[in-house]
């Protein structure tokens, strides 16, 4: 088999894995709200992880426009995950951070499906299992440096 023949194999299994990260998403979504629609997951868990942030910078991490990231911080809002707090640095503009509620959901989320995936990947040495880590991070840096 050609090295061609290899990358176009590796962009058909990642078709595949692109499929499944859609449906997963919309899994660990309802996961942690029966409401909550994917992409807004995907925004309330960044919020999460990088603790409170502005709406600006939401839109960066996402290529969203302002009106977009507007639509699922409402959603969020509305559903109890985060909160809007006052910027101590600007009082003008506000910080959006999760709430415990949704800290606490996430996790909850997280652990369940972590357990899933060790479960499936359980024929996988560790070793394995951290040189799969180790080269997708390298596939994603190969990404990064090419945007």
């Amino acid at each position: 088999m050609s090295r061609y023949d290899d990358l176009r194999r590796i962009e058909s299994e990642l078709g595949v894995l692109i499929r499944r990260v859609k449906r997963v998403l919309g899994d660990r979504a309802r996961m942690v709200h029966p409401d909550l629609h994917p992409l807004s997951f995907m925004v309330l868990n960044h919020i999460v992880e990088t603790g409170p942030l502005r709406a600006g910078e939401l839109s960066g991490a996402f290529h969203m426009d302002k009106a977009g990231v507007s639509r699922q911080v409402q959603q969020l809002v509305e559903l109890g995950l985060i909160e809007r707090r006052p910027d101590p640095d600007d009082r003008r503009a506000s910080l959006l951070a999760g709430t415990a509620e949704a800290e606490r959901r996430i996790e909850h989320m997280q652990r369940e499906r972590s357990a899933l995936f060790d479960a499936r990947l359980g024929d996988w040495s560790d070793a394995e299992v951290a040189g799969f880590a180790d080269r997708l991070h390298l596939y994603n840096e190969a990404l990064d440096s090419g945007e």
